[in-house]
């Protein structure tokens, strides 16, 4: 049976005071504890401070520490916003995304639709340069011929009417990386195109099992985009004869030459352009080439 013995003696308050109305409390005999310093217990004061305490344990130099934050009266920016709008204070500092002219409009939606209606009409009439951007590609169609196209084995020319930008050329390299991805992914399988050979008055349905009985179709690989001035190339391993993943592509180009920039000629096949050089490979001489 262990026993545990500890005699704890009164806490006497010191006789004595000093000037600044602090109190000396002695410890004595604390078993199996011995406090052999005296602690400091000053006035309470308005704003909480750091108070550290140091006792001697057992003759062990330990430090307990007794930390006390200090309460600031300075609200962060989020409660007194919260606080005002609790009081209707808010309502008058809301700038609705910096403008009130959308929020007037907004406001009368429910009341007067057709007033709403007219003045988000004459908000579009003055400020149709900054809504409405004006097409930077080309009002021509572009022409898509093929020449000697393998799908295996074949060079895919674009020429554009001007040099293009390297804003244009990161426009063309984006598109053709997707499109890549898409067909290594077996994405234009047309084998498996059961929802758009359906009928459309009735409602749409997928067969998971027919789509995973069906052969599926890769692209096997690519290259990367080489640039001489207006007139770029591309170097395709298509791998299966599908037909859609070119229609794909030509749809994504012929959108990009009307609204960006403007693609004169697309060529699938041939291993050489009319205004391509072989031996131009330097930067200084104006050839890029453009990772896939």
């Amino acid at each position: 049976m262990l026993r545990f013995q500890c005699s704890l003696h009164l806490l006497r308050p010191s006789s004595t005071a000093n000037n600044n109305n602090q109190s000396n409390l002695c410890f004595h005999n604390l078993a199996p504890f011995r406090v052999t310093s005296t602690i400091q217990v000053p006035k309470i004061r308005a704003d909480c401070s750091r108070r550290v305490v140091k006792m001697r344990v057992n003759g062990l130099g330990r430090e307990m520490e007794e930390d006390e934050e200090e309460f600031e009266e300075e609200e962060d920016e989020f409660t007194s916003r919260k606080r005002e709008s609790y009081g209707g204070k808010e309502k008058e500092d809301v700038n609705y995304d910096k403008d009130p002219e959308f929020a007037d409009i907004l406001g009368d939606c429910l009341d007067n639709p057709e007033k709403a209606q007219k003045k988000m009409e004459e908000r579009l009439r003055k400020k149709r340069n900054k809504i409405i951007h004006t097409k930077t590609g080309s009002a021509t169609s572009m022409q898509v011929t093929f020449n000697k196209f393998e799908y295996s084995n074949s060079y895919m020319w674009l020429e554009f009417h001007n040099a293009p930008l390297d804003k244009d050329i990161a426009l063309i390299t984006d598109t053709i990386r997707s499109w890549h991805i898409l067909g290594r992914l077996g994405g234009y399988n047309s084998m498996n195109m059961q929802l758009s050979q359906a009928p459309v008055d009735k409602r749409p349905n997928y067969d998971a099992i027919l789509g995973a009985n069906i052969e599926p179709t890769t692209f096997y690989n690519i290259g990367d985009l080489e640039v001489q001035e207006n007139v770029a190339r591309i170097w395709l391993d298509i791998g299966t004869s599908e037909p859609l993943i070119l229609d794909v592509l030509i749809n994504a180009l012929t959108q990009i030459s009307s609204d960006y920039v403007g693609i004169k000629k697309v060529v699938f096949g041939g291993s050489e352009f009319e205004s391509w050089k072989e031996n131009m490979t330097s930067e200084e001489s104006g050839f890029r080439v453009h990772k896939i």
